[in-house]
């Protein structure tokens, strides 16, 4: 298992190199999944958690505005790093094994919200 982030797939600003290092994880995650699956039944996938507060996400310029901005689209608001860490002891258990070669949210939801009513109303012309 690995941690990815929603920028694999979409554009982040400012996220750099780091979507791309991103995309790549997921990629091998298929690729290794698959082999892995074949010959051993190993499951292989990567969690794509919410912007969350660490050391490595204070590092990211602009982090302060994806944290915030994920936290008013995600219906549920920002997955917190324990609950991250419980989500991916399910994926441990049998409870989850045909789970493989998946990408796996964990976001509140902010990876399905095209856009809310809140965020909406901010560029919303007066009548």
């Amino acid at each position: 298992m690995a941690l990815s982030y929603i920028a694999a797939q979409r554009v982040f600003p400012d996220y750099g190199d780091m979507a791309d290092a991103k995309a790549l994880l997921e990629s091998i995650t298929r690729s290794w999944g698959y082999w892995l699956g074949k010959e051993k039944r190993i499951r292989v996938n990567t969690v794509s958690q919410s912007p969350t507060w660490t050391t490595a996400g204070s590092g990211v310029k602009g982090f302060d505005g994806f944290f915030g901005f994920a936290q008013e689209m995600s219906p549920l608001g920002n997955a917190p790093a324990e609950d991250c860490a419980n989500y991916c002891l399910t994926l441990f258990s049998d409870l989850t094994r045909y789970v493989t070669m998946q990408n796996l949210f964990h976001d509140g939801g902010f990876s399905n919200t095209g856009v809310t009513p809140d965020v909406m109303a901010r560029f919303m012309k007066p009548e």
